[in-house]
Order: C-alpha cells, then structure tokens, then sequence
C-alpha cells in the first residue's frame, strides 16, 4: 500500500477515537446528571415521608384548621405524583408542597402547647434538615447539569452529540420566588 492510503487510514483511525472518546465523555456526563438528580428524587421522597406526620401532629391540635390540612396533603399527593415526571413538573409541584408546608408552619405557630411538644419539635427539626438536604441536591444537580448541556453544546461535542440526539437537561429551578428563601423553622 501506498504512504498515502497508510496516512487515511490512520488519520479516520485517530478520528474514531476521538469520537469514541468525546462520546464516552458526554454519557459519563449524562450519567453524573441522572446521579444527581436521584440524589434530588430520595431528598424529596424524604420529605413526602415526613409529611403526613407533621399534617397529623397538628392536626390533634389544629382540627379546626381544616382547609390549611387538606391543601397540605393535596400538595404532597401532587408532589408524589409528580416524582419521574422531570424538572420541570417535580418543580413546579415542590414549590406547591413548600408553599402548604409554610401555611401549615403558620397555623403552627398559633398553638404554642403544640409548639412545646417534643414530636413536633422533632418533625420540625427533620424538616429543617431534609430542606438543606433537597437544597444541596438541587444544587448538585443543577451544576452536573451545567455541565452535561455545556459539554454536549461545544464544537466538536456537538457534533457527536447531535449523531447520538443527546438533549440538553432541564435545571430543577424554583418556580416561585417567594420559594428562593429558606425554610423558616421556629421551635419557640
């Protein structure tokens, strides 16, 4: 064979593994994305756990405050529904269950004997706790999925991942601003 044929060869050779390369590069991407967002999905399916104990915690003491207990538990079905439908959909249903959780801290916060009591106390504390753990999950997924959409959008990237019809990933984002600020947990 000629020097010539020998040069193709290895040129389309070099770049095939680099392809194979850039691939392997972006599914390892894609994968840390879906880690992360399992890392969100335990976080969330904590707190849907820990739901229906607060809502019958104050519902021993709050039985008139009906209407706050119902949107509650109907927020918390949403969400639960609502889990393996994407960022998007399990977004826009946490910001409403975190919405009925602040009304049910509210209606909390007007029995102060059941404030005192050490289950609540306890339920308010995992409470704490499990919204710092979705808060640093959420992060984390949000920052691998930077990452995977920057990777599959530059050149020669892009290129591989458009043979492969690799899409972007949504960021889990928090719908309602009034839901950018923190949880407020009182154990006055």
């Amino acid at each position: 064979m000629s020097t010539g044929l020998w040069i193709l060869i290895g040129v389309i050779a070099a770049a095939a593994v680099v392809a194979i390369l850039i691939r392997n590069s972006i599914i390892g991407s894609r994968n840390r994305v879906d880690e992360a967002w399992s890392g969100v999905d335990v976080q969330l399916k904590r707190r849907h756990d820990l739901v229906p104990n607060l809502v019958e915690t104050v519902k021993g003491y709050a039985s008139h405050e009906r209407a706050v207990l119902e949107q509650t538990t109907a927020a918390r079905a949403d969400a639960v529904g609502a889990l393996g439908s994407g960022p998007e959909a399990e977004s826009k249903a946490e910001s409403a269950l975190s919405r009925a959780l602040g009304d049910l801290r509210a209606v909390a916060e007007s029995y102060p004997d059941l404030r005192a009591t050490e289950n609540f106390q306890q339920l308010q504390r995992d409470l704490g706790g499990i919204e710092d753990e979705i808060q640093a999950s959420r992060r984390i997924y949000n920052s691998n999925a930077r990452a995977y959409n920057t990777k599959i959008q530059i050149f020669p990237n892009s290129i591989i991942a458009g043979l492969a019809s690799l899409e972007t990933r949504e960021y889990f984002e928090v719908a309602d601003a009034s839901e950018r600020e923190p949880a407020r947990v009182s154990f006055d």
